[in-house]
């Protein structure tokens, strides 16, 4: 196992990669066996000379080491010991290495070059061994046989003899009695047992022993390596100690003094931000108990502000602090208790301001204080909140309608309380006076209810638009800064073109390009909020100024209240122009809900007194006035809330039709009385009727006012004078003008209720004109009343009766035209029928009085006889007849007319006369005949041209000869 130390050099690296190797004879047909590694490897065997160890590794320690899995295990490594945030950058070679070329090493070459040939020399004078002789392969096969002598158990690399099965295996127990004392078979055994187990050690060690003299060489080796290495070890320590000895002298004299300030710089820069967080810290400890004073004050808005800074300054600068730890789950509860106390506030102040006193002139309550709430309920997106004043509304009306009955029936003795004991009885026994006084109470209690509700709403709508003028500002800010930057970064580009163009450096001019924004935006903001706050005296670096100043960062802008109070509105009201937009209209919507509340009770105010009929049962006057007072607040709502409601209009409206059903019924009834009990004879018009008549100037239609005293002066008049016309009339149609007119006041009283009264009123003459037809033309007085006859005056008489109406009814048509919107012109076409009935029965009147006179001239001249004396009776009865017709309607009918009727009455009596003058066979031929007819047409003539009136009417009575044969 000995060799010599100094048998062989230290070896160098060849091709093979091994430490030794031994020539072998060429002639020997053996496979060259590689030597085995220097570090005891395994006995090498004929099947694994040629197996790869790790020993074969020719693969350097950083290759050996790497992962497939680089990525994922570069990451894992790296972010576990230097955090997330690390990032494999590329290292940048160091400007204080040289860079090395062959022309370093030339030097180097040249001193090692002899020692090199002496390495060469040595090395061909002693080969290294890298294949075993045969005797060393006659050697392995031996220790191989050897070897395999022992047993496979003791090879096992998990033997041991602890476990049972093992111990058996290796101390066959089975040999051995145990029953018995020892005999001489078991010493045997034993003795047998334990030479078998000695000599399976001496092969184990011999092997071993031939193994070590195998490896001689390399342990030799590597003991002459060791001293080498530690003698390297030794100059580098000495090297390095000296190095750091002189490193420690320049770090003193040149690093350690520089170093310190900076430190000392660093800790007092640490020191002073460490001071300034425990100021921020003391600040934020007092965030609560200021919360708590300003809610003690209802300062909502404050106290939001302050928890909105605080959460921020948690999040942003004191994040992961202990101590702060529950902070910002406790001020999220106190935000949503401060969300439910602005809630119930709001309530209370509702409550507080809708039941004041209404004579308080004061239109809105603590104004600033209502300002403050709505501010706070927009910050936290509490947008219900008009809901809850909608209800309060309503509790309002009622009660205001409530207690205005209350005071109004204590004020009536007459009404006992104890014995009636609901309100909506009491208020039923009230008289028209004292419940339009009441209903005009609530009425102006509703008025100023409104003006208050609508002083309210303008303060929350004010607010509202301030907040959305706000956003709408800093959205055209943000456009504007957007394209100023746009347009800065085309300049910039424009000038970088400008400096490669002349060579200049581009680094400077873009370090030029962003000094000049940042000046302006530091000058803009300053401009922004001149009255924030500067930074402190101990703060060190601008960073830690604005980090101080973020705390404070809300930029506001004021406006003003329609009662004067300045808002002013900060920038983290977070609701978009829709919701601001929505919620202004919300607020216009609460305010036309009000009108109809108000409108609404007042419908259930009057639906509660009518259901007794007591506002059917009203007079014209009575209803008109009530009428006036609804429409008057009807209009006085609508100028106050923009828009009309319409229940109470609606309610109004039914009323009126009612009432304009009993007021027509009223009046039909009372002109069918009228006309049952008219005899049709001319009757005195009273001074009032025509100064009724005389109203109705200019085509406009009033009822005068009553003089007191001056109508008993003056006495009835014959006929009623029209425009300078006389019309002789019956007491009925001077009735029938009044009712006429008391249609058109109404309908100027009541302006809604102008289709229903045009509708009666075209009623009502068409019923006159129709009742009068039945009563003369178809005689029906003479049963109603008991008239003997309908004479001609009688028909005289109510023709001119139906004449007045038509005069009137152009004037009546014009008053609704007036007054009726244009699509319902339409239903002026009754007033057309209506005038052409009139016209209708008048003609039917005149044919009847000429029908008189015709069966009296077929009755008188069906008997004439032509002899003597002249004028013959015939004609002296039939001038007598004549001049009784004229008597009768001369005082009655226009000259005209008179004229016109006894032109038709001449031409029947020529047609009768020429009837009965052919039947007798007298012509005009000059005989005794022709003369005794020409006299007795002459007296005809003369007489009827004797009545006054007609003394110019062209009778033409040559047409009453038929012509000679």
């Amino acid at each position: 196992m000995a060799s010599s130390h100094s048998s062989s050099p230290v070896p160098q690296g060849s091709s093979s990669d091994v430490f030794f190797k031994k020539e072998v004879d060429s002639t020997k047909h053996i496979r060259p066996v590689q030597s085995l590694p220097d570090v005891c490897p395994k006995e090498p065997t004929v099947t694994d000379q040629h197996r790869w160890t790790i020993y074969h590794s020719k693969v350097n320690l950083p290759a050996a080491l790497n992962d497939p899995r680089l990525a994922k295990r570069e990451s894992d490594f790296f972010t576990k010991t230097w955090g997330l945030d690390f990032v494999d950058t590329e290292v940048i070679p160091s400007f204080y290495l040289p860079q090395i070329s062959k022309e370093h090493f030339i030097a180097y070459q040249q001193e090692i070059s002899q020692r090199e040939k002496i390495h060469e020399r040595c090395k061909n004078i002693c080969p290294p061994k890298d294949t075993f002789d045969r005797t060393l392969l006659h050697t392995h096969d031996k220790s191989r046989t050897d070897l395999e002598q022992v047993p496979k158990i003791f090879m096992k690399p998990d033997f041991a003899l602890d476990d049972s099965l093992t111990f058996n295996s290796v101390l066959p127990w089975s040999h051995f009695n145990t029953a018995g004392g020892k005999g001489n078979r078991d010493v045997a055994s034993s003795k047998l047992l334990q030479e078998k187990l000695s000599h399976y050690l001496d092969i184990v060690e011999v092997n071993i022993a031939h193994q070590i003299s195998l490896r001689s060489e390399a342990f030799f080796h590597a003991m002459t390596s060791q001293h080498e290495l530690q003698d390297y070890l030794k100059k580098t320590s000495q090297a390095v100690k000296m190095l750091r000895d002189k490193i420690a002298q320049i770090d003193k004299v040149m690093c350690e003094g520089s170093l310190q300030i900076l430190r000392l710089a660093l800790t007092r820069n640490n020191c002073v931000k460490v001071y300034n967080k425990l100021k921020l810290m003391a600040t934020v400890h007092q965030t609560q108990p200021t919360v708590q004073v300003l809610l003690s004050t209802s300062e909502f808005v404050g106290a939001l502000d302050l928890i909105a800074t605080t959460q921020e300054v948690l999040q942003q600068e004191l994040q992961g602090i202990h101590s702060f730890r529950h902070l910002g789950s406790q001020l999220c509860e106190l935000e949503k208790l401060i969300s439910k106390m602005m809630i119930a506030e709001f309530s209370t102040y509702s409550h507080s301001d809708l039941n004041r006193p209404l004579e308080d002139d004061c239109q809105v309550l603590e104004e600033e204080r209502l300002v403050s709430l709505i501010f706070g309920l927009l910050k936290q997106r509490k947008l219900n909140f008009l809901e809850i004043y909608g209800e309060e509304m309503i509790i309002t009306a009622k009660n205001i309608i409530k207690q205005c009955v209350i005071n109004k029936v204590l004020q009536i003795e007459e009404i006992d309380t104890d014995v009636v004991v609901k309100l909506a009885d009491q208020m039923r026994m009230l008289n028209f006076l004292q419940w339009f006084d009441l209903l005009k109470d609530i009425f102006s209690k509703f008025t100023i209810f409104l003006h208050r509700v609508k002083a309210t709403l303008n303060i929350i709508q004010s607010v509202v638009l301030s907040v959305l003028d706000k956003n709408q500002r800093t959205r055209e800010l943000e456009e504007i800064s957007q394209q100023k930057n746009i347009a800065k970064d085309n300049s910039l580009d424009t000038e970088v073109a400008y400096l490669i163009h002349e060579g200049m450096f581009i680094s400077d001019a873009f370090n030029e390009g962003e000094l000049a924004p940042v000046t302006v935006d530091t000058t803009s903001q300053r401009n922004v909020s001149p009255n924030s706050e500067p930074c402190s005296s101990d703060s060190v670096s601008e960073p830690e100024c604005t980090t101080d100043s973020s705390s404070s960062k809300e930029q506001t802008s004021s406006s003003a209240t329609p009662g004067g109070v300045d808002i002013m509105v900060s920038e983290d009201m977070k609701l978009t122009d829709a919701e601001l937009g929505k919620l202004a209209n919300n607020i216009q919507e609460l305010l036309y809900s009000a009108s109809d509340i108000c409108h609404d009770r007042a419908v259930k105010f009057l639906m509660a007194r009518a259901k007794d009929g007591f506002l059917e049962k009203l007079n014209s006057m009575e209803f008109i006035t009530l009428s006036r007072l609804i429409e008057t607040f009807i209009l006085d709502t609508e100028q106050i809330c923009g828009r009309r409601s319409m229940s109470l209009f609606g309610a109004l409206q039914s009323q009126a039709s009612k009432f304009v059903n009993r007021f027509h019924e009223e009046r039909k009834t009372k002109l069918s009385l009228l006309l049952d009990n008219e005899r049709w004879k001319q009757a005195d018009v009273p001074a009032e009727f025509q100064d009724l008549v005389d109203s109705i100037s200019g085509g406009k239609i009033a009822l005068p006012e009553k003089k007191s005293g001056a109508t008993e002066e003056r006495k009835p008049a014959e006929v009623l004078i029209v425009e300078g016309q006389e019309y002789a009339v019956v007491g009925t149609v001077l009735l029938l003008i009044r009712i006429i007119l008391e249609y058109c006041q109404c309908v100027d009283n009541i302006p809604s209720v102008t289709t229903d009264m045009l509708t009666r009123l075209s009623d009502l003459l068409k019923y006159f004109n129709s009742r009068s037809c039945q009563l003369v033309l178809g005689a029906g007085a003479m049963q109603v009343v008991g008239l003997k006859a309908i004479t001609t005056k009688n028909l005289a008489l109510a023709s001119r009766c139906l004449q007045l109406i038509v005069h009137y009814i152009p004037v009546i048509r014009a008053h609704f035209e007036a007054r009726l919107p244009p699509k319902q012109y339409n239903m002026l076409r009754h007033f057309d029928h209506i005038t052409k009935d009139y016209h209708d029965h008048i003609a039917e009147i005149s044919a009847k009085l000429v029908a008189i006179m015709d069966s009296l001239f077929d009755k008188l001249l069906s008997k004439y006889e032509v002899k003597a004396p002249v004028p013959s009776a015939c004609f002296r009865n039939i001038c007598k007849q004549m001049a009784k017709m004229h008597e009768a309607i001369f005082d009655l009918l226009p000259e005209e007319q008179t004229q016109m009727l006894f032109l038709r009455i001449n031409a029947s009596y020529k047609l009768h006369l020429k009837k009965q003058l052919s039947h007798l066979n007298v012509i005009n031929d000059g005989g005794p005949q022709n003369g005794l007819v020409t006299a007795d047409v002459a007296f005809y003539t003369g007489n009827l041209q004797a009545l006054k009136g007609l003394k110019d009417l062209d009778l033409n009575m040559a047409e009453i000869w038929e012509q000679k044969r």
